[in-house]
Parts: C-alpha cells; structure tokens; sequence
C-alpha cells in the first residue's frame, strides 16, 4: 500500500484497513451516523483511483464504522450560504462526478459490506459495487423528492435494472425504505447477516475473493462492465445537469429550512 501510504498518510473522513490483498475503507463519521462531508467524496474517490493501479491491491471493500453505513449527505454541503452560491454548487458537480465514476470506472472488485442503514449517496454508490453484502440491521433510503431533489449517483440506470420498474421508482421517487429482506429477495444484495457474523461470516468471504487470480477477475469485471460503461456515464451526466437545477429550486430551499428547524430542536 506504498502509494497510498504515502500521498494519503492523514485522512480526515475515512480509515483504510488492509488485510493482506484487500483494502477497507471505512466511512468514518460515527458522531454524524457517517453523513457523507465533502472530504469524504474526495478521500473516496482518490483512494479507489490509487487502488486500482496498485499491485498490492485485488479487492476493495467499502464499510461503516459504528452502528450505520451512512447516513446520507451532510447538508451542511449544501448550505455553505457564506460563499457564491453558484460557486458552491459548481464544485459539487464537480466532486459529486469525481467520486461517482471512480465507482464504475473502478477496475478490480468493488464490495460494500453494509453493517447499518444505508441512505441517499450510501444507496446508490452501492448500487455501484459488484456485490453488496448488508446486516439485518439495514434498510436502503433515497429519500430525495422529500429533499426536493432527484436521482443521483447513476441511480436513474442501475436502480430499475436491479430492483425492478414498480419498485425503482417506490424507492426513487416515493421515498420508501427498502428493507434487508426485501433487498435480499429483490437480488439487490447477495447475503443478509447479524451484525455480529460480519467478521465470521462476510469479511472471510470478501478474503476469499482477494485469492482468486486477480488478472482474471480484473477480465471478467471488464466485460461485465463494458456494456454499460457509456450508459452509467449518460446516467451520471444527466442527473447531474437536473441537480444543478433542483439546487436552485424553492423546492429544495424549504426542505433545507424544515430540516435545520427540525435539527435545531433537537
């Protein structure tokens, strides 16, 4: 992990773990339930864009630490109101799409072990992983019309692929939870486990992989994932161009203000 110990000795909103040919990165905002900051997008998406190119890495597996996976964006991001707001929202595009393609454009295994609820970006970057295995404890959420936003992290493609018409857009656009059972039954993960079989029962399976000849998962990924590569970006770009609008909307403005005065009461 020489690259990666070098350029990034200090993280501020993840921890990576190695254990042999596998890499952990941990979202690490435990006081938050892991709301995703802006560093957050950005260690991500550089670590997975070193991984990819370091030989010492087959697998990349992408945890919670505490009691959730994420809790979604912290809206503080989007309420930096002491700067040019169409700056703000500039940058966002900009690191939003940074870290969305280092998921698909991702060359080797990409696992999310889901150890707790998984909302807004958390759901749909998963949605991204090759395998997503989750705890009984979790539940997905997008929740974003109830924000006054729309669809993200290339959910618009990979969600009615994976979950199905009717039930995409229950998820997408009617902001309704959907649970491990119901994710496992759906084929949206491959297992469901207790929290405490994580380490017996998940995390040896995601070692096993890391055994397998890595050129040969490197092949069969590139063919999974070539026919669709143009799609998920079509999908990205698009969503994108629609947030910038749904950011400027008064829509999204009253949804920020009920929130923080829900927050501020608490």
């Amino acid at each position: 992990m020489s690259q990666l110990t070098e350029q990034y000795k200090k993280f501020i909103a993840i921890l990576l773990e190695k254990r042999d040919k596998l890499l952990i990165i941990k979202i690490n905002n435990p006081q938050k339930k892991n709301s995703m900051t802006r560093d957050a997008y950005i260690e991500i998406a550089q670590v997975l864009r070193l991984a990819g190119e370091d030989d010492s890495v087959a697998v990349v597996a992408i945890t919670g630490t505490g009691d959730y996976f994420t809790s979604g964006n912290d809206l503080s991001l989007t309420n930096a109101m002491d700067r040019d707001y169409d700056e703000v929202l500039q940058e966002t595009d900009r690191v939003l799409k940074s870290l969305i393609s280092a998921y698909y454009e991702f060359p080797k295994v990409l696992v999310a072990v889901v150890n707790g609820p998984c909302i807004g970006i958390g759901m749909t970057t998963a949605a991204l992983c090759d395998i997503i295995y989750c705890t009984d404890t979790t539940y997905f959420l997008a929740p974003f019309t109830k924000l006054g936003l729309c669809a993200e992290g290339c959910s618009s493609y990979t969600f009615p692929r994976l979950l199905g018409k009717s039930k995409s857009i229950e998820v997408l656009l009617l902001n309704q939870k959907l649970t491990a059972e119901e994710a496992l039954r759906l084929n949206f993960v491959a297992d469901v486990v207790k929290p405490n079989e994580l380490e017996t029962k998940i995390w040896p399976k995601v070692m096993e992989i890391t055994r397998l000849p890595m050129g040969s998962l490197m092949a069969g990924k590139l063919l999974l994932r070539r026919a669709c590569h143009s799609d998920l970006e079509k999908a990205m770009n698009n969503e994108c161009e629609e947030l910038q609008k749904r950011f400027r909307s008064e829509e999204f403005f009253n949804a920020i203000a009920e929130f923080s005065q829900r927050k501020s009461k608490l």
